[in-house]
């Protein structure tokens, strides 16, 4: 098998983990991937405006009011006025994204990270490197 073949089929198979480890959690949790995508932002950052978490997930203004209210319902989010101007919200995580079961929705990309960190340099260049070749070949057919 050549080393590219074994880098396409180890990617084929990371996609494909992350994917399954990801709609696990969202299952076990009961968060659907828009509901997962939103809380995750909001716990990158805290206080966020609905109308910037709307142009984050790229859902209408309508859409965002009634995913903020289901997961404040649900107890995971709350609202807070903001103390200067009383017609502004601000969202904030009533959860903590890093504490389990909550951390299973954000665990892989984390992990796949600090393995990525832990290799030496040149080998995280070079596998980067492919993965540019990979990416532009992929484009270059759309």
């Amino acid at each position: 098998m050549s080393n590219s073949s074994s880098l396409m089929t180890a990617l084929d198979d990371y996609v494909t983990a992350r994917d399954e480890a990801v709609a696990k959690a969202r299952r076990d949790l009961s968060v659907s991937e828009l509901e997962a995508a939103a809380m995750s932002h909001i716990a990158d950052e805290p206080g966020i405006r609905p109308s910037d978490l709307r142009g984050r997930l790229g859902v209408t203004a309508a859409g965002v009011t009634t995913l903020v209210d289901r997961l404040i319902g649900r107890g995971l989010l709350r609202r807070e006025l903001d103390a200067d101007d009383r017609r502004v919200n601000h969202i904030h995580l009533e959860i903590d994204l890093d504490t389990e079961p909550w951390a299973a929705l954000r665990r892989f990309p984390r992990e796949v990270d600090s393995a990525v960190r832990a290799e030496p340099a040149e080998v995280a260049r070079a596998a980067a490197e492919i993965l540019v070749r990979v990416t532009e070949r992929v484009r270059s057919r759309l």
